[in-house]
This record gives C-alpha cells, sequence and structure tokens, in this order.
C-alpha cells in the first residue's frame, strides 16, 4: 500500500481505524492528482466522498492504487506546520494567535471579515440573529480548518475563497444548509471543513474570488 499515509507502525493491518489525519493525506494526494490532470473534478468529487466514508486503510488503499506513489503522498509530519506562504498565495500561521474563535449572535449579529487570523476550529452561532463569516483576505493557523455552524431561526452566511478545498457536511433541519461550495481547490490550498446545523434557519456557504493575497 505504497500510496497510502505513512504510518508509525508498518504492521499494522489493512483492518486497522484510518484516523482524520490519514483522510486528509489521502484526499491531498487525489487533489494532487487532479490539479496533475490525472483525475477529473467527477473522478476526485467521487473519490473524495468515499475518502471521508472510509473508516479502515483497507477502505483508504483502492483509493490512491492506480496514482504515482512516489513524491505524491504528503508528509506524515503534516500536522507540524511551518509558517510560510502555501500554493496559491494563501498564509498559514500555525503559531499566530487567532484573531476570534468563536461568533455569536443572539438577537443580534457578528461579523468576521477582512484580514483576521482564522483558528484551527472556529465555532459560529445564530439565534434569531445573523452572523457573516468571510475568508478571502483570512490567514490560516491551520492547513485545515473546521467550521462549526449552528443557525436556530437565524442566518449564517460564510464567504470562502474560491480556489480552496471545500468540504460541507452540515444539517438542514427545517431550514438549509448549502453544500454546493463542496470540491477540491488548486493544489496545496488549505482545506475549510463547514459542519453544524440550520433549524429553521440557514447556513449559506458561497465561493468567492480572493480580493487579494494576504502576505506577511
Amino acid at each position: 500500500m505504497t500510496n497510502l499515509p505513512e504510518r508509525p507502525d508498518p504492521t499494522r493491518p489493512p483492518e486497522m481505524r484510518a484516523s482524520d489525519a490519514d483522510r486528509d493525506r489521502v484526499a491531498q494526494i487525489l487533489r494532487d492528482a487532479a490539479g496533475e490532470g490525472r483525475l477529473t473534478l467527477d473522478e476526485v468529487d467521487e473519490r473524495l466522498d468515499a475518502v471521508y466514508k472510509a473508516k479502515t486503510y483497507a477502505e483508504l488503499e483502492p483509493l490512491t492504487r492506480d496514482l504515482p506513489g512516489a513524491g505524491s503522498a504528503p508528509s506524515a509530519q503534516v500536522g507540524h506546520q511551518v509558517a510560510g506562504t502555501t500554493a496559491g498565495g494563501f498564509v498559514v500561521v500555525p503559531d499566530e494567535s487567532p484573531t476570534w474563535t468563536t461568533g455569536v449572535a443572539i438577537m443580534g449579529g457578528f461579523d468576521r471579515k477582512g484580514v483576521w487570523t482564522v483558528p484551527e476550529s472556529f465555532t459560529a452561532f445564530a439565534f434569531w440573529g445573523g452572523g457573516d463569516i468571510d475568508l478571502r483576505e483570512a490567514r490560516f493557523t491551520s492547513r485545515t480548518t473546521r467550521i462549526n455552524a449552528v443557525a436556530i431561526m437565524g442566518g449564517i452566511d460564510i464567504i470562502v475563497p474560491d480556489d480552496v478545498n471545500v468540504r460541507v457536511t452540515g444539517v438542514g433541519i427545517m431550514g438549509g444548509f448549502d453544500h454546493l461550495a463542496t470540491g477540491p481547490g488548486v493544489p496545496g490550498a488549505p482545506e475549510i471543513v463547514i459542519s453544524g446545523l440550520a433549524f429553521w434557519g440557514g447556513v449559506d456557504v458561497k465561493r468567492r474570488p480572493r480580493r487579494r493575497a494576504v502576505e506577511d
């Protein structure tokens, strides 16, 4: 299984449960392959869906079996990031303090936009209110940013750059949770994972061009 992410113990059986980091590294192999023209957008979307449903190494391995392994698999040390500019001009600053970690709107509103530093995990909550999250000029503290958005009789609008990797998994109950932004970005770009719940409310996720490159 040469295309699988490196594991600390190579003797682990293929039935071993995969971690979120394992799935993220396999997903990056697929995105790189799409950027090289080895996979079509439909193919990478289908395989990414399978990646995030996979529970074991045995389920992950076939998804990259027909792709070059040498130089494709991201390092197992992906979690130990170095500050700098990634492909596409995105700034990753793992040691920088986030500007905000939450956004709360209770019969009111919040804005998280402009040049700001996004935490690895951000929580947004709107109850009879609304919130705006704009990541087009953001700096990231992690290559994978997770946003948990909960809208109850309220609304949350999220704007993501059109060249990042986006995965939306939220659920709408008597409300709407927009999944249309899900899809790959440019090779090497950060990933934004948006989860949560819309109950008698809505979470709207849109891709938009970045306003400008953000420099250190």
